[in-house]
């Protein structure tokens, strides 16, 4: 655990009592704070009331009477499309806003790192696509490498739930756009910029909006290194905007699919072959074709990615390397499931969005598509170009027939289950095939979460693969 600094003897209203406001919530007390907690559930406060905790209603008036902070979880809106109440209620009496990030970067850092060789370091990666991905296989290059290392935020452990600094040791956090957006400090180290894609625009009003929350981890954490993906003019402007010229290598351009050979320092993939360039010249090389747990270019750009990061703290191409082969990959994610007579069967339950799902579709040379749930604005029409490599679409879940319109000439059925949709995929699929779940959708209809979609299809796989 990490106590909060700066607020003991102080009261902290706590608003969310989900994994990261109950982590607060402990690290508060740890720190010699008064947390008053609450939550809109009766079911998130019941699970405060179990471990200990007194639960303070603070939508009453007057609430914020005595409150020096208010900490919120990440999932509540601040501003768009409208304030919580109670986060309404607070900035109308004055009394700050913040969240776990915030507190976080302002207590992470003890007097006791004055007795340390080398000072502890903090990865914060973020982006619409690819960061869990990322930000696991930068902990897992850091660990196989034995730097002591712990990864939370996003993914994980909340960040103030993980265990106080060692000498030497690396940090990895995922960061959504809600959690930079808020945190009132922000300070990594290392900051990475993996992509961005239209997402969570209501929550930002935009897409200016969302970038300018993702942007925030640059613009007020001033890294000393800024790892960029550059396949978006968005990452493009970011990457202009951090460097003093081309050649400052402060700012590290990532791609996959562009060769950045003009630059400081760039890493990029083409062709299935990572490359790192330095100085106008190139210094390491690596086929990233025959690693199982990176498929596709998307994951590509994820190596890209981690590979500068962890270039940048001293780890050599060939430790990089040796640590791609190892590496599983994460649940939901470009996952194996299992193979029948030459059929493999893939989960990428996390590819909720168009952006995503598109990434997915050019992996694979050959897909029978499982696609549909709770569709988001502008339905698939933009997968259209990427359609070429399926075979046939299996359709499940509210957007089942709206997708179905936007297919094209693509052949498809209406399964609407994921019990039909894998039965029906793996009857029909032959040798040299993937079956594929990338549902270009949210899971809310049939799920509560894109996990238990893809534990669904894991099920399913399962239980062909046994009876075969």
């Amino acid at each position: 655990m990490i106590p909060v600094q700066g607020y003991q003897n102080q009261k902290v209203a706590v608003l969310g009592l989900g994994r990261s406001g109950l982590a607060t919530a402990r690290a508060l007390i740890a720190g010699g704070a008064e947390p008053l907690l609450w939550d809109d559930s009766a079911e998130g406060r019941a699970k405060a009331e179990a471990e200990g905790f007194t639960c303070t209603d603070l939508t009453r008036q007057n609430a914020f009477a005595e409150a020096a902070l208010l900490v919120t979880s990440p999932g509540i809106p601040h501003l768009y499309p409208k304030p919580h109440p109670v986060i309404a209620a607070a900035m109308a009496a004055g009394v700050p806003v913040d969240n776990d990030i915030g507190l976080f970067f302002r207590s992470y850092a003890t007097q006791g790192w004055d007795n340390f060789q080398t000072a502890p370091r903090v990865i914060c990666v973020t982006g619409s696509n690819g960061k869990s991905t990322t930000t696991a296989l930068i902990h897992h290059i850091l660990a196989a490498a034995g730097r002591p290392t712990q990864m939370a935020g996003n993914i994980g452990r909340g960040v103030l739930d993980i265990d106080p600094a060692q000498d030497g040791e690396v940090i990895v956090l995922e960061l959504s756009s809600y959690q930079t957006d808020l945190a009132r400090s922000l300070t990594p180290d290392i900051a990475v910029f993996t992509n961005l894609s239209p997402d969570h625009l209501d929550r930002h009003n935009g897409m200016g909006g969302y970038f300018a929350a993702k942007a925030r981890l640059f613009s007020a954490g001033g890294p000393d290194r800024a790892v960029i993906g550059v396949d978006e003019g968005e990452g493009v402007y970011l990457a202009n905007q951090l460097s003093m010229g081309a050649a400052d290598d402060r700012v590290i351009r990532i791609s996959s699919g562009q060769k950045l050979e003009g630059f400081g320092w760039s890493v990029f993939a083409r062709k299935g072959f990572l490359a790192e360039w330095r100085r106008g010249k190139q210094v390491a090389s690596i086929d990233l074709r025959a690693i199982p747990g990176l498929p596709g270019a998307h994951n590509h750009q994820n190596a890209c990615a981690a590979y500068a990061a962890c270039r940048t703290l001293g780890l050599a191409p060939r430790e990089i390397e040796a640590a791609f082969h190892s590496f599983a990959g994460l649940p939901h994610r470009s996952q194996l499931v299992g193979e029948r007579a030459g059929v493999r069967f893939i989960n990428d339950s996390k590819a909720t969005n168009v952006d995503s799902a598109a990434k997915a579709l050019q992996a694979f040379p050959a897909i029978r598509w499982i696609a549909g749930g709770m569709g988001k604005d502008g339905g698939i029409k933009a997968l259209q170009p990427f359609l070429g490599s399926v075979v046939k679409a299996y359709l499940i879940g509210h957007s089942a027939r709206d997708f179905a319109l936007e297919l094209g000439a693509t052949p498809y059925a209406i399964c609407e289950t994921m019990e039909r949709a894998v039965a029906l995929a793996a009857e029909e699929a032959v040798a040299g095939e993937v079956v594929l779940l990338a549902p270009a959708a949210a899971s809310f209809d049939q799920y509560p979460n894109f996990e238990k979609r893809g534990e669904d299809f894991m099920a399913r796989v399962t239980a062909l693969l046994d009876k075969a």
